[in-house]
C-alpha cells in the first residue's frame, strides 16, 4: 500500500537480498505477507489473461536493478520511510542480524553434508530472523498503525526455541568445562553463528530499551544464542567429534 511503503520495503529487500534468496520459498509458506513484499514486487514478467508470460511476446520484460543509488550519500530508509544515516543503531542491528542469517546459512551447508535432521529448524530460524529485521526496521516513533500491524513480533518463536533447547539438553552429557568452538565443521560454524548472534543481541538492546522495537525480538536473539550453543554440542556428539575444553595455561 502506497509508494512510501513500497520504497521502505524495497530498501529492506535490498539489504536482505542475499539471504532472502535462500529462505524465500520457505518464508512464502509461513509468512506470505512479508515474503510477497520482498518478492512479488521483483517479478520479472507479468502474466496476461491467457496465462502467457511476457517472455513469449515481442516486448522484452524490464528487469529491475538491485541498486537504487539512494544510499550513495550515506543515508537509508526505514520501513516507515524515515531517512537515517547508515551508521544509525537501527541499521547496525539490521546488519548484524543479516550477518547472523548468513552465518547460519554457512553452518547449514556443513550440517547438510553430514545429514543432520535439524537443518529444517535452521531454515525456520532464518525466516524468523527476517521477521526480527522487519520489526527493527519499523521504529515505533515514526510508524503508523498499519506498519506496526504488519511487522509485529510475538513471543511464540521464543517459546519454540526454548522447547528445542530443552529437547537437545536431554540428549547431551552434562557440561563440566568451558567449551571452545570445535567439534567439526558443522559444530564450529554453529559456534561462529552463536557469537554473531550475541553481537546482534547487543546491537538491539538500546533500540528496545528506547521503546522503538518489540522486546520479544531481543528475547528471541537471547534464546537463539543458547540454542546455537546446544546445537553445536549436539552436532559434535552425533558426529563423534571431540569438543575442546578450556585449560588455563601455566604462566609461571
Amino acid at each position: 500500500g502506497g509508494r512510501r511503503s513500497y520504497v521502505g520495503w524495497l530498501v529492506i529487500g535490498a539489504m536482505y537480498w542475499g539471504c532472502a534468496r535462500l529462505v524465500a520459498p520457505l518464508c512464502r509458506r509461513r509468512r506470505p505477507a512479508i515474503a510477497a513484499l520482498l518478492w512479488t514486487r521483483r517479478g520479472y514478467c507479468n502474466m496476461d489473461k491467457d496465462g502467457d508470460s511476457d517472455n513469449n511476446k515481442s516486448v522484452k520484460p524490464k528487469v529491475p536493478k538491485i541498486y537504487t543509488k539512494t544510499g550513495d550519500k550515506g543515508f537509508s530508509s526505514t520501513f516507515t520511510g524515515e531517512r537515517r544515516q547508515k551508521d544509525d543503531n537501527v541499521f547496525d542491528a539490521l546488519g548484524s542480524t543479516d550477518e547472523l542469517t548468513s552465518a547460519i546459512g554457512l553452518a547449514m551447508e556443513f550440517c547438510m553434508e553430514k545429514g543432520h535432521e535439524f537443518v529444517d529448524e535452521l531454515h525456520e530460524i532464518q525466516c524468523v530472523l527476517q521477521d526480527v529485521g522487519s520489526n527493527v526496521a519499523t521504529p515505533i516513533s515514526s510508524a503508523r498503525e498499519s506498519h506496526l500491524k504488519r511487522t509485529a513480533f510475538s513471543g511464540k518463536p521464543v517459546i519454540e526455541l526454548e522447547q528445542w533447547i530443552d529437547r537437545y539438553a536431554e540428549q547431551l552429557p552434562p557440561l563440566t568445562n568451558f567449551i571452545l568452538p570445535s567439534g567439526g565443521k558443522c559444530s564450529a560454524t554453529l559456534h561462529l553463528a552463536r557469537s554473531i548472534c550475541r553481537r546482534a543481541e547487543r546491537s538491539m538492546i538500546s533500540i528496545v530499551q528506547s521503546g522503538e522495537a518489540d522486546r520479544n525480538a531481543v528475547r528471541y536473539l537471547n534464546r537463539l544464542s543458547d540454542y546455537l550453543f546446544m546445537l553445536a554440542r549436539y552436532a559434535a556428539m552425533k558426529e563423534g567429534k571431540k569438543e575442546h575444553v578450556y585449560k588455563r595455561r601455566n604462566y609461571d
